[in-house]
């Protein structure tokens, strides 16, 4: 008779021991390898995930900047014309306020061609006078005083000198035009004639001046 091999008493043990390792070793994968592969899938999905919400966030950006730069240049262009209709019509309301002015004073030519009484033609030209000159004042513009005032040169123009003795120097005697402002600005100067020393004083001081000069 043939003899069986002698099992081990631990065979059992063995053979069970075994099991995991030959299933493994089939598979070609150990269960700890499964874990690390599915966490980078997981991760480079939350990644993409993330990525994707970056780039809706940009596209957005960028329209919203293109919007803002479209508003901007509409903006641009609505002000540059509201800027060129209000240069172009800013006389408006002051040739509104002077019509009236100039319908008066052809009321007051017609009435004098057809009466020919020259009194009533010139109360006509007052009257249009004095209400060209509340049109001026309802829209900033007065006159410049300088009658008896010190001589300001940046409101004056002096268009000649004359001695006076009741008057200091530099003092205006006389408008020959008058003057306007606009607010703090000034539409034209006044024209006017300014006080100097008398010829008498000028020339006593004139002959002390020489003496001085000749005494040195």
């Amino acid at each position: 008779m043939s003899k069986k091999p002698k099992l081990h008493p631990n065979s059992k043990d063995r053979k069970f021991e075994e099991t995991p390792e030959v299933s493994s070793e089939l598979s070609g994968k150990t269960p700890s390898d499964a874990q690390p592969g599915s966490e980078m899938d997981d991760a480079a999905a939350v990644v993409d995930h993330e990525l994707e919400a970056l780039r809706e966030q940009l596209q957005e950006t960028q329209n919203r900047a293109l919007r803002f730069q479209a508003d901007l240049e509409n903006y641009r262009k609505r002000a540059d014309r509201q800027m060129e209709e209000e240069r172009r019509y800013a006389a408006l309301p002051l040739m509104r306020d002077l019509l009236p002015v100039l319908d008066n004073m052809g009321r007051a030519i017609e009435s004098a061609e057809k009466t020919h009484d020259t009194a009533s033609l010139l109360e006509g030209i007052k009257m249009v006078f004095d209400q060209f000159q509340n049109t001026l004042h309802q829209h900033h513009c007065t006159e410049i005083e300088a009658f008896e005032q010190p001589f300001d040169p940046n409101r004056h123009q002096a268009i000649a000198q004359q001695p006076s003795e009741q008057h200091p120097p530099n003092t205006v005697l006389m408008v020959t035009q008058t003057g306007f402002m606009l607010h703090d600005r000034v539409v034209r100067p006044t024209q006017v004639i300014v006080s100097t020393v008398p010829a008498e004083e000028n020339n006593v001081q004139s002959e002390g001046e020489t003496d001085e000069n000749a005494s040195r």
